[in-house]
């Protein structure tokens, strides 16, 4: 049996065996009897079969074969160039723009972010120099106490207070401090924090 590129879209009208109350097969009662019946649409090119997917030409290969066996009929229908989906590129990340930059000129005691100058307490400077010298070391409060502020009296929540105030002054999207819960701070791991020695 062969199947012409006219009947590229057709619809494949499965009809039961003949027996009692059904009619012979080839012939079809309208649906709206209640007669079962299945109505399945292909659009299947047939110019190169040899490109097609194997699903697809086992599905091709299983009509022929109800066709032949008289088992279903075959009615064609208007062709229509359907849309062919274009499968789409996956999407790129949108890369995230670098946190600002701290710039620390130690001689003057200054810091610039991003070429501004940044407003800092001696204490705070102090503390942000303390930090960045030592960059994966985490600090208790009373050790940045004895470090920074020379003495352990004080309340250790001072500590807390000055890093906030800190964090406040550089800015949420500049990180920092990063908190270790539970131990203290350390400088974060994503700083961008440059020293001048001799600025």
């Amino acid at each position: 049996m062969s199947v012409s590129p006219a009947s590229s879209r057709a619809g494949w009208h499965p009809s039961q065996p003949a027996g009692p109350g059904r009619p012979p097969s080839g012939q079809r009662r309208p649906t709206s009897t209640g007669t079962p019946s299945l109505t399945v649409t292909l659009c299947i090119p047939l110019t190169n079969e040899e490109a097609l997917t194997p699903p697809a030409r086992r599905l091709l290969e299983a009509a022929r074969e109800l066709l032949e066996r008289g088992e279903a009929t075959i009615t064609a229908g208007p062709q229509r160039a359907e849309p062919v989906p274009v499968p789409r590129a996956p999407a790129r990340p949108v890369p995230t723009p670098a946190a600002p930059a701290l710039h620390i000129l130690a001689a003057s005691r200054s810091v610039l972010r991003d070429g501004e100058p940044l407003p800092l307490t001696r204490l705070e400077f102090d503390l942000l120099m303390h930090l960045v010298a030592h960059p994966r070391r985490v600090f208790t409060r009373l050790q940045l106490l004895a470090a920074v502020w020379g003495y352990e009296h004080a309340g250790v929540r001072t500590v807390d207070v000055h890093v906030r105030r800190l964090r406040g002054k550089v800015g949420v999207d500049v990180p920092l401090v990063t908190t270790v819960y539970g131990v203290g701070y350390r400088l974060a791991d994503e700083a961008r924090v440059t020293i001048d020695r001799t600025g």
